[in-house]
């Protein structure tokens, strides 16, 4: 009887032990608009598709566990092509952080991974050949980032991020992948 009740505490100190960071855990939510530059664009013979710089925005929902953090983020991105159409990415990934822990301002690393819809649109390449194409692929992003304490639930958000795709079939490019380079701006909200 002795034994039972010896392996129930130490199961039950174990599984307090093992919650505890959850219930420290605080939730938040983070919003980030800036610039995006696609890298490697589909080509077609003997035409160039040369993106403009675009825009991108991320919001996601996450938990902050202290020097780590994981959250659900959703994300658009819209570039115009030179010689018309554009290219827009839909993406949905789950990704982890690792904060430094400095005071004031603080660094951190991350990467995720998920899906993504890249739609191209209305590309005229010339007057008999035109790229519409929708395909929906894994995705993943890495990067690096400062965050500046406003307040002691509110953080402002400056961070590099770059983001790919696996290779997905384009009706007249074959097999493509794309990538990006974005440098955003955002607020991250604890509650």
């Amino acid at each position: 009887m002795k034994k039972h009740l010896s392996m129930l505490a130490a199961a039950l100190i174990a599984a307090g032990t093992f919650s505890a960071p959850a219930t420290a855990a605080e939730h938040y939510l983070s919003g980030n608009v800036g610039f995006a530059w696609v890298n490697d664009v589909p080509t077609v013979a003997a035409f160039n598709l040369s993106p403009d710089a675009g825009v991108s925005m991320l919001g996601a929902i996450g938990c902050d566990y202290g020097s780590y953090r994981l959250e659900a983020e959703a994300g658009y991105q819209n570039n115009n092509f030179v010689n018309n159409g554009t290219i827009k990415i839909v993406s949905l990934l789950g990704n982890g952080y690792y904060d430094f822990n400095t005071a004031g301002v603080k660094p951190y690393i991350t990467g995720g991974i998920g899906v993504a819809t890249v739609r191209l649109r209305d590309i005229t390449l010339n007057s008999n050949v035109r790229l519409d194409d929708d395909e929906t692929t894994f995705a993943y992003q890495v990067g690096a980032g400062l965050q500046v304490p406003l307040t002691n639930k509110v953080m402002l958000d400056a961070r590099y991020r770059y983001f790919g795709t696996t290779e997905f079939r384009t009706t007249l490019t074959g097999d493509k992948s794309i990538d990006s380079n974005s440098l955003l701006l955002g607020l991250r909200v604890n509650f």
